[in-house]
């Protein structure tokens, strides 16, 4: 049996989340042309970060599994955007329309992206990779 593509650990998986939120909250962060880099990409995504964490820990504890396919995916997406959202209106953070509108397709795309994209390169290595040798009856390989 072979060892799992590098994106299928799970550590590996929660780590890329957990990158790809703080690049959504780095880049909007500078489309908006915000100081503090470090500390406010951190301000920004804590929310989203925890709505991630939550994402995890719901497919874990319902499905037992890791959220490393795009079904599993979509929870952690919705929980990310739902708990954000949350989590930033409580603190008095902006939550427009247009915000929440943006916030959940780039973060479709970011959550969601890479798992699909995953998904088809193993279904395409898996469907190149040549089937084993049949053995005929009768007939004993050297």
């Amino acid at each position: 049996m072979s060892r799992p593509a590098w994106w299928r650990r799970p550590a590996v998986a929660l780590l890329l989340d957990v990158a790809l939120v703080l690049v959504f909250a780095a880049v909007g962060r500078a489309s908006h042309e915000e100081s503090s880099p470090v500390v406010g990409v951190l301000a920004t995504a804590w929310p989203f970060l925890v709505g991630t964490g939550l994402g995890w820990l719901v497919v874990r504890v319902r499905r037992r599994a890791w959220p490393l396919d795009v079904g599993p995916g979509i929870t952690v997406w919705f929980a990310t955007v739902l708990v954000g959202m949350l989590l930033r209106r409580a603190v008095g953070s902006g939550t427009a329309p247009s915000f929440v509108v943006v916030a959940s397709v780039v973060l479709a795309l970011f959550l969601l992206g890479w798992r699909a994209l995953g998904t088809y390169a193993a279904r395409r290595a898996t469907r190149h990779t040549p089937a084993p040798p049949t053995h005929r009856a009768g007939h004993n390989p050297p």
